[in-house]
């Protein structure tokens, strides 16, 4: 188990020398992460890390590499990715004492984590750019704060929810749709607006890439830095409200991929963007609107496809049904929608649930006098309960950082890994065919030479070695230019997707054999940008991926991962000691 060293202050001398007298044999030890080679050190993570509690005062600290923002009038508590610390962890009688130094243990393990993934992360790019690889630019690094993404159809209440979170008022809620931008509201000292351009070209906050998407959606696209929050340690980022616009409409035959540019950007690609890079992924519906959207269900399909472990489909406004029929009815017809685009017999979970409202829980009376009867929701608890589900998960986004971090740095090393591998295989193939033709070439050179030679050596006639070397001339032009032509057509044949398919085949025959689905699924990822990359490039100008490459992308995922994920952990009865 990992110990690590305790350092108590104390306010008077005696006390201060029965510390430092208990706590030298505690200082003999190095933790565990020291001894692996890893190094403590302050990164641009250190924002996931909340503020350490003290026995004598509370402060709250957010610390960027450009932003400083300090609160003292409030005390927050520490997040961390472990729900328990061990009691042999902290050796020390006082309990205040004691549970600063799990935090500051919990806060150093945290950083350790972020920074080592950061670190092979950064690792992995130079490769990805000389094989010009599946990993986007930059996408070694993250964003400053942790951050949840709320997406799904207008007036879904998004907006609402937002405000519920925050515990008070920042996004304008409405029936009709209310936004237009993308919006990241973040906490800070003081309320402060920014717009599209300020945020984009921070070169701190981690939304710079943005700009691969064009002006329009930098100029829909603003900062919102409010105090007296709930969260102060991620940020929340509100999503334009999905409708079908006529150039969408018509139901399921449009979800065909394509990005369509009817809000003058593509939505689809930002929505996976903000998605890849998320902690957490609200999808709202409502009932007036129970999945029919059109947008929405393309989003789910296009935009959040495999991530699963962080979608969280929310039903929201369930307080509205006047009758159990009509909760009934809706509830199917979302159902039957997402049906259509989750291609599995089991549909994921859906938060059906309702944000507080006092005036929708007596009965009323419409137009003519008669008595409406009061909605469902107030009979139903378990809408609040769900609601109060969904907060908790919300506010587990700094917790499931570390967790997401490490599934991104393992999906990145795969996808890297099967592309430099099936780039190898195919390279080395189409080597072999070039080495082939210039044996061929140079064999009848240097027999043309060789004739050419004992012409003049026997002092045979001058035409005959002039007809031997006009031969040999024209014999290896013409077989340069022929090996030259079908060299072209057995690289073309070799980007296929049949040949490639087979290159797959070929360097994950085990993987085949055994039916590994994790596998086919990496390959569906890179195959088609694969062929537009090799296709560009050229076999010809594809660098050689050495042995070496492989075996240090081997190493990350069965030595440097499983460290990290032990690290990140929970303890339980079946783990390993943290550290090895």
């Amino acid at each position: 188990m990992l110990r690590l060293p305790i350092r108590t202050v104390a306010t008077s001398v005696a006390t201060r020398n029965a510390t430092l007298a208990s706590s030298s044999t505690h200082a003999q030890r190095q933790p565990a992460l020291l001894k692996r080679g890893f190094k403590l050190s302050q990164s641009r993570y250190d924002c996931v890390i909340t503020a350490t509690a003290s026995s004598s005062s509370n402060m709250a600290m957010f610390s960027s590499s450009s932003w400083n923002w300090s609160d003292s009038n409030k005390t927050k508590t520490s997040s961390s990715v472990f729900d328990k610390i061990t009691p042999s962890l902290i050796s020390n009688s006082d309990p205040a004492s004691s549970t600063a130094t799990a935090e500051t243990a919990e806060g150093k393990i945290q950083r350790e984590i972020l920074d080592k993934c950061s670190e092979l992360h950064s690792s992995l790019m130079p490769m990805n750019e000389k094989l010009r690889g599946p990993l986007a630019k930059h996408s070694d690094r993250g964003t400053s704060l942790p951050f949840v993404l709320l997406v799904g159809n207008h007036s879904s209440g998004k907006s609402s929810f937002v405000n519920y979170v925050l515990g008070r008022k920042v996004q304008t809620a409405g029936v009709a749709p209310t936004d237009d931008c993308f919006t990241v509201i973040a906490p800070g000292p003081s309320d402060v607006d920014q717009d599209g351009p300020a945020l984009v070209g921070d070169p701190d906050m981690g939304f710079a890439n943005l700009r691969q998407f064009g002006p329009t959606l930098i100029h829909h696209t603003q900062l919102k830095v409010r105090s007296d929050i709930q969260n102060n340690n991620f940020m929340l980022v509100d999503s334009p409200g999905m409708i079908d616009s006529p150039v969408s409409a018509g139901g399921m035959s449009q979800y065909g991929g394509g990005a369509i540019m009817d809000r003058g950007y593509d939505f689809q690609g930002v929505v996976k963007w903000f998605a890849e890079r998320a902690d957490v992924v609200l999808l709202f519906f409502d009932p007036d609107k129970p999945g029919t959207t059109g947008e929405t269900l393309s989003i789910l399909l296009h935009s959040l496809g495999g991530m699963d472990h962080k979608l969280m489909i929310v039903l929201n406004k369930a307080d509205q049904f006047r009758k159990i029929h009509d909760f009934a009815r809706a509830y199917g017809s979302l159902c039957w929608n997402l049906s259509k685009v989750i291609p599995r017999k089991d549909l994921p979970r859906i938060f059906t649930m309702c944000l507080p409202a006092s005036s929708t829980t007596t009965s009323s009376t419409d137009e003519t006098g008669a008595t409406v009867p009061p909605p469902i929701g107030s009979g139903l608890a378990d809408l609040h309960q769900t609601r109060d589900d969904v907060v908790a998960e919300v506010m587990k986004a700094p917790k499931r950082r570390i967790d997401n971090v490490i599934t991104h740095l393992n999906d990145s090393v795969h996808l890297l890994l099967m592309h430099a591998r099936i780039v190898e295989d195919t390279r080395s193939r189409y080597s072999r065919m070039v080495w082939e033709n210039r044996v061929q070439e140079g064999g009848t050179l240097a027999t043309g030479a060789s004739l050419t030679a004992l012409g003049m050596y026997f002092s045979l006639p001058v035409e005959f070695t002039g007809g031997v070397v006009a031969a040999t001339v024209l014999g290896v032009g013409g077989m340069h230019w022929y090996n030259s032509s079908k060299l072209k057509a057995h690289e073309d044949n070799l980007l296929t997707p049949e040949e490639l398919g087979a290159s797959f085949q070929r360097t994950h025959s085990r993987e085949v054999s055994e039916a590994d689905e994790f596998t086919s699924s990496v390959w569906q990822r890179i195959r088609d940008p694969l062929m537009v990359s090799l296709r560009t490039v050229g076999l010809d100008n594809t660098p050689t991926v050495g042995s070496k490459d492989i075996y240090a992308l081997n190493q990350i995922l069965d030595e440097d991962i499983p460290r990290l994920r032990r690290l990140a952990s929970p303890t339980h009865f079946g783990s390993k000691v943290k550290g090895t």
